[in-house]
Formats: C-alpha cells, sequence, structure tokens
C-alpha cells in the first residue's frame, strides 16, 4: 500500500465503474442526459491516476435542492427530528428549503462571507432555516478569509490557493463540535458542506473529535492549485476507516456522499 493509493478494491477502483453506479440510481437519472455526465467523467477520470473513489454501497437516492446548489441524500436515513448543519451557504440555498419543506427539520447554516449575510438578511426565510454568520474550521478564534478574484464572485476560502485574491478579510471561525455543544446537539443527522477548500481541515477533526455523522454531503475542492486529488484520497481514506461508506461519486468526482457504516449493508 503506497500513500497516494490505498489498496482497497471496494474503496478505490483501478477499473471504471459500469454507467449504473456512476449515475447511481437516483430518482432524477432517469431524465439526466447521459453524454454530458460521461463526459464530465472521463475528464475527470485520469487526473485520479486511473483509480478513482468508487461507490461502496448501493442505496435509493434523491436528489434535494436545484441542479447548482442541490445534493443527494439518502431518505431512509432521515429521522422525525433531524439534525441538519450546512456549511457554505453562498446564494443558493435550495438543498436547506427543500430540506425544511419535505421534512420539517430546522437547519443551522453558517457562512462567514459578508455577502452572504446581507444576502440572507434580504430574503423572506422560515423560521426553521437558522444562519450563523462564522466559520466552520479545526480552531476557535479568527483567520484570515480569501476574496474571490472578482468583485462580483460570492465563494471566498479559508486556504490560500491562486484561483482566489492575494487578499483577506478576518472572520470569526468555530470548531463544529463548539458549534455543537453551543447548539445542544449531540449528533447530526446530515452535514453537507461546500466550504471551499476547508473541508479537509474540517472533515479530519470531525474524526479526531469522533463526531457522530450520519450521512456527509461534501463537495470537495482538488482542483484548487494548493490542494490536489492526493489530499481528498487521503481524507477520503481516513473516513473510510472512520466507518463513512461512498453511496455518491458525481461524475467529476468532487461531489460525494457517505453515510454511516453502521446505518448501511455493504455491496
Amino acid at each position: 500500500m503506497t500513500a497516494d493509493r490505498p489498496d482497497d478494491a471496494a474503496f478505490f477502483g483501478s477499473e471504471p465503474p459500469d454507467l449504473v453506479r456512476l449515475l447511481q440510481r437516483t430518482e432524477t437519472s432517469q431524465s439526466m442526459n447521459v453524454y454530458p455526465q460521461l463526459r464530465k467523467y472521463l475528464r475527470s477520470y485520469p487526473q485520479w491516476h486511473f483509480c478513482p473513489p468508487r461507490v461502496q454501497v448501493i442505496r435509493k437516492l434523491r436528489r434535494i435542492g436545484s441542479d447548482y446548489g442541490g445534493y443527494l441524500v439518502d431518505p431512509s436515513l432521515i429521522s422525525p427530528d433531524p439534525v441538519v448543519y450546512s456549511l457554505g451557504v453562498g446564494e443558493d440555498i435550495s438543498f436547506d428549503l427543500s430540506l425544511i419543506e419535505h421534512y420539517g427539520c430546522t437547519v443551522h447554516a453558517f457562512d462567514p462571507t459578508p455577502k452572504v449575510k446581507d444576502w440572507i438578511e434580504s430574503q423572506h426565510l422560515p423560521a426553521r432555516f437558522c444562519f450563523q454568520g462564522i466559520g466552520i474550521a479545526d480552531f476557535d478564534g479568527e483567520t484570515d478569509f480569501y476574496l474571490p478574484p472578482m468583485t462580483d464572485f460570492i465563494s471566498h476560502s479559508l486556504i490560500r490557493a491562486r484561483q482566489y485574491s492575494p487578499d483577506s478579510i478576518r472572520v470569526p471561525v468555530t470548531k463544529l463540535s463548539t458549534a455543537m455543544k453551543c447548539l445542544g446537539h449531540s449528533r447530526i443527522d446530515v452535514l453537507k458542506m461546500d466550504i471551499e477548500g476547508a473541508e479537509y481541515a474540517v472533515l479530519t477533526d470531525v474524526m479526531r473529535d469522533n463526531i457522530d455523522v450520519g450521512q456527509i454531503l461534501v463537495e470537495f475542492h482538488h482542483r484548487l492549485s494548493s490542494v490536489g486529488v492526493d489530499k481528498t484520497r487521503s481524507v477520503l481514506s481516513s473516513l473510510n476507516d472512520y466507518g463513512m461508506k461512498i453511496c455518491y461519486v458525481c461524475p467529476r468526482m468532487e461531489v460525494l456522499t457517505l453515510i454511516a457504516q453502521r446505518k448501511v449493508i455493504l455491496v
């Protein structure tokens, strides 16, 4: 076994998964145009040295939210009173609002971006959407938040990369475990994160603090200049050891859904 290519046939595969696994039998897959999805897959496949992450468990997933801001969720694992944390909000909260509408849950959303705070304040949102203008990191305190390259862009990042401006602002951040303690939660049923490269430190911290998570919906940012696929490979290997199993990999191999091993039967 090497550091950048774990020898685990159930986790990273040397052969391309079949198209059914690629499109993952979602409720929306019937209406998907296969060819654009396949092109995205073929472009991404070589970046993983022909050994990409693969689905470990087959689940019936449902897309929640828009094509841009949505994620695939296992609805059978959503309890009657689920604890949902949404890290990274932006200006598309269709995922959060759809969860509230369909499952009656409260969504705790976190994003320190000033423009996002202003946008949220301008919206008429349900009471079950609880926004916190603070970032999630692997420590409590303040940190640099790098600006987007264009003023009309929304995405900032806690990590330095050439895709962002060298200019930054200071923002408050907190550990996920600290936020949970403040909100009175001992578990998270659904953890969604799109945090522009900070997901690696946060996921490592989740495992270090032994946080009980049912589902993780995450966009990995290995396309950033300071990251790379080896970092994603490493944290996925750690998540696998932690008991989180992959049930969806998007064609670009960036957005994944993982669920806790205790809740699934491996295939």
